[in-house]
């Protein structure tokens, strides 16, 4: 019997269909699931371990899952019919597998477009504009002491007419070049797949960029052809006091590499994502000699309450088209 056949008869006899959230911590303590749950039986977990991970799929015909693995040995242990991703990448999920059992994956891409380019600039304004420094500045009550209406010990420094590059001009790639055009910089990019031909903004190669830039950022997702694109000899090919963002995946910057870089030749970092998540505790951006010169987030670029609202809609809606037939 079909996956869409069997759902028709559900339908028909009255039953729900059991929905499980493996990992409903991650889409923030203020996620409003009610949409999802009016969609039947409905169970949710915070958190899930791999122990854990088949016993409560028992019963369950659609799976909620961000970062918990659905693997070949989940699905024959349970009776899924519906995956959904709550996320655009699918790497925890055995694709092949799915296919091969009649599995359907959903995923959810384009939500969170605007809030990771407006992370993306609020990272680079808090290094360009030293934000960290002078709002500690402001609130600590040391302007009080100062004998001039102002004070300037960290440097300032514009965005207007600089060298301004992006790795990877995919849809959030090409609305951050588009904003720091508009701010005045000279933009380029680097297609990491090779294909894209935007007639926009210049095109040009790693090594070009890598040179020519005042301002690197990463959009790009990890695959063969970006895993350790930026390692060693590519962060020596950049201009001394430059700025390197990544706001792609974690893995496609030599981290070990970068806090060298930082140390001897004065890059500056804006990091949202890293190879290994949570951050480790003997992390090496941790100690380099000048903290200013990092800003490092914990992968919240994709979170505003807007773009995890919209997540949330697009699942149940993926949700409804299965159990429709869609």
């Amino acid at each position: 019997m079909t996956a869409r056949l069997r759902l028709k008869i559900l339908k028909r006899k009255g039953e729900n269909m059991k929905i499980v959230c493996l990992d409903a911590a991650t889409l923030g303590s203020d996620a409003d699931l009610s949409e999802i749950a009016s969609l039947g039986e409905f169970e949710s977990y915070e958190m899930t371990e791999s122990a854990q991970t088949a016993q409560r799929l028992a019963g369950a015909g659609v799976v909620i899952t961000n970062k918990v693995l659905i693997t070949d040995e989940i699905m024959a242990q349970t009776a899924l019919k519906l995956i959904c991703v709550s996320a655009t990448g699918t790497n925890n999920i055995d694709m092949q597998a799915a296919q091969a059992r009649g599995i359907a994956v959903k995923n959810v891409a384009g939500y969170s477009t605007n809030s990771v380019v407006q992370q993306t600039f609020a990272s680079l304004f808090a290094l360009t504009n030293a934000l960290g420094y002078y709002a500690d500045y402001g609130s600590s009550g040391k302007w009080y002491e100062s004998e001039i209406f102002t004070h300037i010990n960290a440097p300032i420094s514009e965005i207007y007419g600089k060298e301004f590059g992006v790795i990877g001009l995919g849809q959030i790639g090409e609305k951050v070049a588009r904003i720091a055009a508009a701010f005045g910089a000279n933009v380029r990019y680097y297609s990491t797949s090779g294909a894209n031909d935007n007639g926009e903004f210049a095109r040009v190669s790693l090594d070009a960029l890598l040179r020519a830039c005042d301002i690197i950022s990463i959009h790009a997702p990890l695959n063969e052809k970006t895993a350790g694109l930026i390692g060693e000899a590519e962060l020596a090919k950049m201009k001394e006091g430059a700025i390197l963002m990544n706001f792609g995946r974690g893995g496609i910057v030599d981290e070990e590499a970068l806090a060298r870089a930082v140390d001897e030749r004065g890059l500056r970092v804006a990091l949202d994502v890293l190879q290994t998540e949570p951050m480790r505790a003997d992390h090496p951006l941790l100690r380099v000699k000048n903290r200013r010169n990092v800003v490092i987030t914990p992968h919240i670029a994709w979170a505003s309450i807007e773009a995890r609202k919209r997540l949330i809609k697009m699942i149940a809606q993926n949700i409804r088209d299965f159990m429709s037939g869609k």
